[in-house]
């Protein structure tokens, strides 16, 4: 995984971990690798891979089965589509908005160069 310096990397790793969640890697009720395999795998520090488990379970996409590790949470896919709905609206299409007004761009315009 190549990381980027936008974003800290422990939320990169939860973006991965949530990318898998969506494309069936891990179903629900499936253990996922330990925080020791992933950080081995990705060739971080254990802490950074904790940092990113725990934000996973605290908007409950993951839950600890004590002893027997981290499994993906039943609600998993709506809640990371919730989550990425509400950073999109947020984050991303003000920026794009801001962007088109600046070249002059209408969303009719958009709409046509999404149809083709």
């Amino acid at each position: 995984m190549e990381f980027k310096d936008n974003k800290p990397i422990y939320m990169q790793i939860a973006s991965r971990i949530c990318d898998e969640i969506l494309t069936q890697t891990y179903k629900v009720d499936e253990r996922i690798p330990s925080v020791r395999e992933y950080a081995a795998n990705l060739e971080v520090n254990t802490n950074t891979v904790v940092r990113s488990f725990d934000y996973l379970q605290t908007n409950g996409i993951i839950y600890n089965k004590r002893g027997m590790g981290f499994y993906v949470a039943e609600e998993a896919s709506k809640i990371i589509m919730d989550i990425r709905k509400t950073a999109f609206v947020n984050d991303v299409l003000p920026e794009v908005f801001a962007e088109m007004k600046i070249l002059g761009i209408s969303i009719d315009e958009v709409v046509q160069l999404w149809n083709k």
